[in-house]
């Protein structure tokens, strides 16, 4: 079943939401490159819970329209995997419902605002009025949808600070949010490359049979060395980048992505190699990082193209 509430690109398919488990679905918005993620959503005997919200109006309008085809139940919960914008802008959609995070998450959430708007300016971004989460926790916190137990497990810093992951061990079913990317370059600009390399890790031990990404099709634990191939292979370019003196966007030009070229939003390396070299210098794992200057650099090495962005 698909929402076509949402602007069409000849390029990718329409969202669709899917199945996973009984009573638990997952609503996947293709090809997860620039603000397409997922969210989820499982239902209880007489309410549901949600996990992440999405990025624009239109796409948040879309999401609750699709999730209003699976079942009619108050959404009494939104759970948010981190802060970023394609993941909590369309809270606003649930914004009687109680939201849960990390304790970093709701205070990103409130300091960045819509600030990413800015940074993509080819978006109709609508009306996302900032509604942060309103539950929090710090290291492990259990909900429960009726019976159902979801595990929510802090693993930042990560792909940012405050990413968390949601657990359904019953089901052997992971909703990672952005710690697991399927087809697409992970992204630690507001993380951490070494963090990141941990929550696969931990994510890798729960013993996983599906897996909800936060960008890209449903997808099994083979995933999970993918990621960790990538980001040992930014770690390792950047210790040889560092050791020539060469600055992170000349060795992201110079390089050969080999097995990783066929990921979408390669740019992302640039900030990744940044990244890699703060951890190199031995500062600490998730300490911020130039922003827009990263952006900038990201765009030099897109050939001074706008990043490719469907949302």
């Amino acid at each position: 079943m698909s929402s076509a509430s949402v602007p069409l690109h000849a390029e990718i398919p329409p969202p669709a939401i899917e199945e996973v488990s009984k009573d638990i679905y997952a609503y996947i918005q293709l090809d997860g490159s620039w603000f397409l993620n997922n969210t989820g959503c499982i239902v209880g005997q007489d309410t549901a819970t949600a996990i992440d919200s999405t990025g624009t109006e239109a796409r948040a309008r879309a999401w609750h329209a699709a999730l209003r085809t699976v079942t009619p139940k108050p959404v009494t919960t939104l759970i948010n995997t981190h802060s970023h914008g394609d993941h909590t802008h369309g809270n606003f959609m649930f914004a009687d419902s109680a939201i849960i995070a990390s304790d970093l998450c709701r205070r990103e959430v409130i300091a960045s605002g819509t600030r990413a708007h800015a940074l993509f300016p080819m978006i109709e971004f609508g009306d996302c009025p900032v509604t942060p989460p309103t539950v929090t926790f710090e290291d492990r916190l259990s909900v429960y949808v009726d019976d159902l137990r979801v595990e929510l497990i802090f693993v930042g810093p990560a792909h940012t600070t405050n990413d968390i992951i949601a657990w359904i061990p019953e089901r052997k079913l992971l909703f990672s949010g952005d710690v697991i990317f399927n087809g697409g370059t992970p992204f630690a600009l507001g993380g951490s490359v070494g963090g990141w390399l941990e929550a696969l890790d931990v994510v890798e031990g729960l013993g996983a049979e599906t897996i909800v990404p936060g960008h890209g099709p449903v997808c099994g634990p083979p995933v999970i060395q993918e990621v960790r191939d990538y980001l040992q292979f930014v770690q390792e370019t950047a210790k040889r980048g560092m050791s020539a003196g060469t600055p992170p966007l000349e060795l992201a030009q110079s390089l050969d992505l080999g097995r990783f070229e066929s990921l979408h939003d390669k740019e992302r390396l640039v900030p990744n190699l940044h990244r890699a070299y703060s951890e190199l210098r031995g500062e600490r794992w998730g300490r911020p990082l130039d922003f827009q200057q990263l952006f900038t650099e990201m765009l030099i090495y897109n050939g001074n193209q706008p990043l490719r962005c469907f949302a």
